[in-house]
C-alpha cells in the first residue's frame, strides 16, 4: 500500500464490527447536516456523502472544480485493491451506480491528480510489474505498524477514458504521491531514486527533474500552495542512532514506520525549509487553506491508542492550532476546492458501524 494509504489498514483495526457493505441499506443513511456533521464542526455546512461502500480516499478536484478523481477499493465495483475513479462533484448516486474507472484495473494505484486543462490525470500504478495487487506486509512480530513502499510504483498520465498516454517516471524503485501545482507549471512527487525517500519536482511534461529535500527520513504527501510558490509535506526525522538504524533497516525491506510524522514547509525549490508542527504522533495529509496563510491536516496527536484521527488547522508559522472535526475514529485527506468554497475529505462517519471509509463534500465557512 502506498504510504498515503494507511487509512485502509488503520480502519481494519478501528472496528470490530462484523457487518459488511452488503448487510446494510445505504438508503437509510441520509445525506443531511444533522446526520453528517458532528457537534462543534462549525466550518462545515451543506455536507453531502459521496460514497457509501468500501474504502475511498484521496479525492482531488479538477481545475474547474466540476469533477473529482479518487481511489477506491470496493467489492461492488470489482476492485480488490485501490483503483482510480472519476466523478462529477454533484454525483450523490454512487451507492447505486459505479463511477467511471480511469486506471487500468490492474495492480495497485494511488494519488491521482488532474493536470491543467482537465482532460488528463496523473497517477501512480504497479501494473507494469504485476497485474495482481501487490502483497500487503504481514503483521510484524515486534507489533510495529509499517507502510509498504512498493518499488513497482511509477507515475503515468492518462486521458479521462482511461488510456495511458505517457509514463512520467521510469527510475528503479518507488515513484508515487504526485500532485500538481494550482498554477499548472510543476509536479511534485516522492521518489527513492537517491536511496532515501525524498521530494522531487518536474515540469508538467516530466522534464527538468529537481531534488527538493535531502534529509534522512521519509518525505511525502506534498502539496503546492495556491500561488505555486511553496510546498507543504509530511516527514519523519530519525535522529538517534537507534532511530536511524530502524529507519534504514525498514527501508531496506521496502517499509517505513509512519507513527511519528510532523509537517514541514519550504519554497518550491527546497529553500527556507521550516518545521510547522511539533505535536507528536502522526501529523499528515496537509493541504493549504485558500489564503495560503494556514494549512489543514489530519492528526492523532491527542490519541493514546493510535486513534482517533481528526482534522486540524494551523498557521504556516506553527501558531493558532485549531481543531476542525470531532470524529471518534477517522477523518483525513482534506482538500479545498480551487475556488475555496468547498472541501472534500474522507471519514468513517455514517458508515453503519462497518469498516467503510467514505468521501464527503461540504461547503466551507470561516
Amino acid at each position: 500500500m502506498n504510504p498515503i494509504y494507511f487509512l485502509i489498514l488503520i480502519m481494519s483495526l478501528f472496528s470490530c464490527s462484523k457487518k459488511t457493505q452488503h448487510q446494510r441499506n445505504t438508503q437509510d443513511l441520509v445525506n443531511s447536516d444533522k446526520n453528517l456533521i458532528y457537534s462543534d464542526e462549525e466550518n462545515f455546512f451543506n455536507i453531502k456523502q459521496l460514497t457509501f461502500n468500501g474504502e475511498n480516499a484521496e479525492a482531488y478536484w479538477s481545475f474547474n472544480d466540476s469533477k473529482l478523481v479518487f481511489q477506491s477499493t470496493n467489492q461492488s465495483w470489482d476492485t480488490k485493491c485501490d483503483q482510480i475513479f472519476i466523478t462529477d462533484t454533484n454525483n450523490y448516486q454512487m451507492n447505486q451506480f459505479k463511477p467511471n474507472l480511469i486506471s487500468t484495473g490492474y495492480g495497485r494505484t494511488t494519488c491521482a491528480y488532474f493536470l491543467p486543462g482537465d482532460t488528463t490525470i496523473l497517477y501512480a500504478s504497479t501494473h507494469l510489474v504485476d497485474s495482481l495487487c501487490p502483497e500487503q506486509p504481514k503483521r510484524r512480530s515486534d507489533g510495529k505498524y509499517v507502510w509498504p513502499i512498493y518499488d513497482s510504483f511509477d507515475i503515468f498520465i492518462s486521458d479521462l477514458n482511461g488510456n495511458i498516454i505517457n509514463q512520467l517516471t521510469s527510475e528503479e524503485g518507488y515513484d508515487a504521491e504526485a500532485t500538481v501545482s494550482p498554477v499548472g507549471d510543476k509536479i511534485v512527487f516522492t521518489s527513492i531514486r537517491s536511496g532515501d525517500l525524498e521530494l522531487y519536482t518536474c515540469n508538467i511534461d516530466g522534464s527538468h527533474v529537481q531534488q527538493i529535500t535531502n534529509t534522512l527520513g521519509y518525505d511525502g504527501g506534498a502539496f503546492f500552495s495556491n500561488d505555486g510558490k511553496k510546498l507543504i509535506f509530511r516527514a519523519s526525522r530519525p535522529t538517534t542512532d537507534e532511530e536511524i538504524k530502524e529507519y534504514k533497516d525498514l527501508l531496506a525491506e521496502g517499509l517505513v514506520q509512519p507513527t511519528k510524522m510532523e509537517l514541514y514547509m519550504c519554497n518550491v525549490d527546497g529553500s527556507d525549509l521550516k518545521q510547522i508542527t511539533d505535536l507528536g504522533n502522526a501529523n499528515w495529509a496537509p493541504f493549504f487553506h485558500p489564503s495560503d496563510k494556514k494549512v489543514i491536516f489530519s492528526s492523532n496527536h491527542h490519541s493514546e491508542r493510535g486513534f482517533p484521527f481528526n482534522l486540524f488547522m494551523i498557521d504556516i508559522d506553527g501558531k493558532n492550532l485549531k481543531q476542525i472535526t470531532y470524529d471518534t475514529t477517522f477523518d483525513s485527506f482534506p482538500v479545498f476546492s480551487n475556488d475555496g468554497t468547498k472541501i472534500v475529505f474522507s471519514s468513517n462517519r455514517n458508515n453503519g458501524g462497518t469498516r467503510e471509509t467514505n468521501l464527503f463534500i461540504a461547503n466551507w465557512k470561516e
